[in-house]
């Protein structure tokens, strides 16, 4: 791999891990706008934990982070983080991350793409752990 090629890696690099960013703070405040800048407007929401499919389209799924108190708001201890970010080529990106919202532990799963000119979350699939928070 030439100089070029490894610059070219560690700016897209730098580029993903500024959307998840962007990402973390938009759950944390409940920031819908924030969250629309990362998310792709045709995204998918998916989850089985519970042993049903629940799919959500972005609209379906603001509309929830819109009305539930921000973890920010209940002075949630921030607990988010990236784990891996992989790229299967120069468009396409995969990103295990980890976050707690409420009682709830998250690992997502994120594909993004680069389209019109930025990274963007295409899917987000994901499982959650109950926490118990009585401790």
């Amino acid at each position: 791999m030439n100089q070029h090629q490894e610059h070219d890696i560690d700016t897209e690099l730098k580029a993903v891990t500024q959307v998840l960013s962007h990402y973390f703070d938009g759950l944390y405040h409940s920031d819908t706008r924030l969250l629309a800048a990362v998310f792709h407007s045709k995204a998918h929401y998916v989850c089985a934990t519970e042993g049903t499919l629940l799919y959500r389209d972005m609209d379906e799924y603001f509309l929830i982070v819109d009305k539930r108190p921000s973890p920010a708001s209940r002075k949630e201890l921030r607990q988010d983080r990236i784990v891996s970010i992989e790229f299967a080529g120069p468009v396409t990106a995969i990103a295990r991350v980890e976050c707690a919202i409420g009682e709830k532990f998250f690992t997502d799963l994120l594909t993004l793409i680069f389209i019109d000119r930025k990274w963007q979350i295409m899917s987000k699939v994901f499982h959650y752990e109950r926490l118990d928070l009585s401790v």
